[in-house]
C-alpha cells in the first residue's frame, strides 16, 4: 500500500500499547518503526512486543523497524533517610562518596567518583532534572562543595547533570551490555546508545554490534554538540533527545541546536529523529496542543527523517490516537506547497563521490521527466540513503534481497522498502523495478520511472549506475 508521507514515525512500546491489537493500531495509524525503552520493562517484555512486532509485520506485508534504546549511564544522588529535603538559594550543600553518613540538608551522597575527577571550582551540578542548581566551590577526588544557585525540594535518588563536562564514562554500563546482546539476539534493526559525547562512543558500541544493526546517536549533552559533526560521520543515525538535551542547555537555545543537527544530517545523509515531548499534552488528553503541532510540523519542515512519540505510545491514554494525530500533521504539513520550498532551499551539495553523484542525479531526472517513481535496488541500503539526502519529490522504492535491510530502511525519508529476490544483471533489475512499482501503487503502465543501482550487484556502497525505464 502506497504509504502517504515521506517522513516516518516512531512510536515508543509501553504498558498502553503491550499487545497485539494495540500494536496493529499503531502500525495502522502510520507508526514505521517501534521503539523498545530498555529503561523501563524487565526482558521478557520487551521479547513479547516484538514477537508481536513481527506477526504485525507478517500480517501488514511492509518491514517494521524496531528500536532498542539503551538507558546508558543514569547518574544519581543518594538517599535522605529523614525524607526529602528543602535547599534555600545561597546555602552551602556538600556531595561525597560517603555511603555511611546518611542524607542530610546539608549533604547528600554522590556515588560516582568520575563526577569528581571531572569537577573544577565554577562548575555547575543540575540535580532532578534541574530543578535545583549548584555551583562548585571547592572540589577534591571524593568531594565538592557547593553553593545552592536555584533551590528547592530534593528527595532520594535525583538525576545529576554535568553541564559543560566531558566525563570520563563508558557511554555502555553493564545493563547496557547485557541489553544489548539480548536485542541483537532478538533481531533488533536499530540500537540507540544514550549520553553519547563523543566519537569513540559510537566505535565502542559498534565494536559490540559488528553489523547487526544500525547504530543511532542520541544527542543529549553538551559535549556532543561540540563534537557534532565527527559524531555524524561516526553514527548511522542521529536523534535530537531534547529531554537531557534541554536540561543541560538553555531551553531557548534548543529549537537552534535541532535545526542544526537535522541540517548536519542532511548534508551527510544520515537519518535524523526528533524526539522528546512532540505531543506531550496527549498523555493525558485526546487532542494535543496547537503549539505541540507546530513542533512537529517544524521538524518536518526542516527536513527530518522521523518524529518519535515517547510516553504519548508506552504510558498514555491515547496512544493510537497520538500515532494517528501525529500522521496527520505530518501529511497536513507534507501537502502544505512551501514544504517542497522549505526542504530544497535547506538542501546542501553532495560528496564528490560517486554514489552522491548518482543520488544528486535521481533527483535532477526524476523532477525533469516528471518521474511517478525512484527505485534503489540495494544489498545495505546505500544506495536509498543516497536517494533520501536529496529529498526527491517522487516516491523512493528501496528494493532489497535482504529483510534487515529493508526494516533498517523503514527509519528513513521517503523511502518504501519492499523486500525482493536477488537480481542477475540490469534488465532482471529493470522489470523487477516496473512490476514493483505498479503493485506497491507507486506507477502504471506508461508511466517513467528512475532507477539507481551499483555494480557488481551485492556489493555494499558501490552506487554507481542510472537507468531511466518506462513501465510497460
Amino acid at each position: 500500500m502506497r504509504p502517504s508521507k515521506h517522513a516516518k514515525i516512531v512510536a515508543t512500546l509501553g504498558p498502553a500499547s503491550d499487545d497485539f491489537q494495540t500494536i496493529q493500531a499503531l502500525f495502522n495509524a502510520g507508526a514505521d518503526v517501534f521503539r523498545l525503552n530498555f529503561s523501563h520493562g524487565r526482558h521478557e517484555d520487551h521479547q513479547r512486543r516484538l514477537e508481536i512486532i513481527r506477526e504485525v509485520e507478517r500480517q501488514g506485508g511492509r518491514p517494521i523497524g524496531v528500536l532498542l534504546d539503551l538507558q546508558g549511564p543514569k547518574l544519581r544522588i543518594g538517599t535522605f533517610p529523614g525524607g526529602p529535603i528543602q535547599l534555600a538559594e545561597g546555602q552551602a550543600f556538600r556531595l561525597d562518596l560517603d555511603a555511611k553518613a546518611p542524607g542530610s540538608a546539608g549533604r547528600v551522597l554522590l556515588p560516582h567518583p568520575e563526577i569528581f575527577a571531572a569537577l573544577q571550582p565554577g562548575a555547575e551540578l543540575l540535580l532532578d532534572d534541574g530543578r535545583v542548581r549548584l555551583r562548585v566551590e571547592r572540589c577534591g577526588a571524593d568531594f565538592a562543595e557547593t553553593r545552592v544557585l536555584n533551590g528547592g525540594p530534593l528527595s532520594d535518588r535525583k538525576g545529576v547533570n554535568v553541564p559543560g563536562v566531558v566525563l570520563p564514562l563508558s557511554a555502555l554500563t553493564e545493563k547496557d551490555r547485557k541489553d544489548l546482546q539480548f536485542g541483537l539476539k532478538l533481531g533488533v534493526d536499530w540500537v540507540a546508545l544514550s549520553f553519547v559525547q563523543r566519537p569513540q562512543d559510537i566505535a565502542e558500541v559498534r565494536a559490540l554490534v559488528e553489523g547487526r544493526a544500525g547504530i543511532v546517536a542520541k544527542l543529549e549533552k553538551p559535549a556532543a554538540i561540540a563534537a557534532l559533526d565527527a559524531i555524524v560521520a561516526e553514527t548511522d543515525a542521529v536523534m535530537v533527545a531534547r529531554g537531557d538535551l534541554g536540561v543541560e542547555m538553555p531551553a531557548e537555545a534548543v529549537p537552534a541546536i535541532q535545526k542544526r543537527i537535522v541540517h548536519a544530517c542532511r548534508r551527510a545523509g544520515k537519518p535524523v529523529i526528533v524526539a522528546t515531548q512532540m505531543l506531550e499534552s496527549m498523555v493525558t488528553a485526546p487532542v494535543p496542543t496547537r503549539a505541540e503541532a507546530s513542533d512537529v510540523a517544524t521538524a518536518i519542515y526542516e527536513g527530518a527523517d522521523a518524529v518519535m512519540l515517547s510516553a504519548e505510545s508506552a504510558s498514555g491514554r491515547y496512544p493510537v490516537e497520538a500515532v494517528r494525530m501525529m500522521s496527520r500533521i505530518v501529511g497536513h504539513t507534507e501537502g502544505d506547497p512551501h514544504y517542497r520550498a522549505a526542504i530544497d532551499a535547506s538542501r546542501t551539495d553532495p560528496p564528490s563521490n560517486a554514489p552522491d553523484a548518482i543520488g544528486f542525479a535521481v533527483r535532477h531526472v526524476t523532477e525533469l521527466l516528471q518521474a511517478a517513481a525512484t527505485v534503489a535496488y540495494t544489498s545495505a541500503g546505500y544506495s536509498a540513503l543516497r536517494m533520501a539526502r536529496e529529498r526527491p519529490a517522487a516516491p523512493i522504492i528501496g528494493m532489497t534481497p535482504r529483510l534487515a535491510v529493508a526494516r533498517r530502511l523503514a527509519l528513513v525519508w521517503g523511502v518504501h522498502a519492499v523486500l525482493c529476490h536477488d537480481v542477475a544483471d540490469m534488465p532482471e533489475i529493470t522489470d523487477l523495478a516496473c512490476v514493483t512499482a505498479c503493485r506497491e501503487g507507486f506507477g502504471e503502465a506508461g508511466q517513467t520511472i528512475v532507477i539507481s543501482a551499483g555494480m557488481p550487484f551485492g556489493v555494499s556502497g558501490t552506487t554507481n549506475l542510472l537507468r531511466i525505464a518506462q513501465i510497460p
